[in-house]
């Protein structure tokens, strides 16, 4: 067999399985991770959707290309600030670092944030906060943005993998009256994230 045609040969054995694997299991992941989301609205007690209107949440398909490996830098010196809600109110987050990740070889960052309310509660103290806009808001995605949820244990060397995939709308893109924080401008990327939830459009 000649020479390059063995390398492929082996390259075909031993690595193309490797990434179908990965494939699989990442598929089963982003499919395990909806399923939870789905069935989080059937126990949550204020939820805006009730049992027959939850088979109407719509998802892209799982995009590996959208989970990505984002470098993360630490703010322990920003201040607390107000961060506006769809409902007129403002609750209070921190900053608590910055996120530098690449999409299609091109750079972007966003900011994480940390729930003034939340650090002093015992079990939510940890958790983390990351809202944001897109250009795919209005049209497949809900115009007010989507978010995504973290804690600290998921910052690992100074690194946090984004996976779009599981981005998720605010409750106020289902019903009115529910608090939901507006992506502040500094998390409006200049790019389409065609992953995790698009636009509820429930069938009459």
């Amino acid at each position: 067999m000649p020479f390059k045609l063995y390398h492929l040969f082996l390259f075909s054995l031993f690595f193309l399985p490797t990434l179908s694997t990965q494939g699989q299991d990442f598929n089963k992941e982003i499919k395990s991770h909806r399923k939870a989301y789905k069935k989080s609205f059937l126990t949550e007690e204020r939820s805006p959707l009730h049992k027959k209107e939850v088979r109407f949440l719509n998802f892209f398909t799982p995009d590996q290309n959208y989970q990505v490996k984002a470098v993360f830098t630490a703010t322990p010196d920003s201040a607390p600030f107000d961060m506006a809600t769809y409902s007129g109110i403002t609750k209070s987050y921190r900053q608590y670092g910055t996120l530098t990740f690449h999409i299609n070889g091109t750079a972007h960052q966003l900011s994480i944030y940390q729930s003034m309310l939340l650090m002093r509660m015992p079990g939510y103290k940890d958790y983390l906060f990351l809202p944001f806009k897109d250009l795919s808001n209005g049209e497949s995605t809900y115009g007010g943005g989507r978010y995504l949820d973290f804690r600290f244990e998921d910052i690992k060397n100074d690194t946090l993998i984004i996976d779009f995939n599981k981005a998720y709308n605010p409750w106020c893109a289902y019903s009115d009256g529910y608090n939901c924080p507006i992506p502040p401008l500094e998390n409006h990327l200049d790019l389409a994230i065609p992953a995790g939830e698009k636009n509820y459009t429930p069938k009459k």
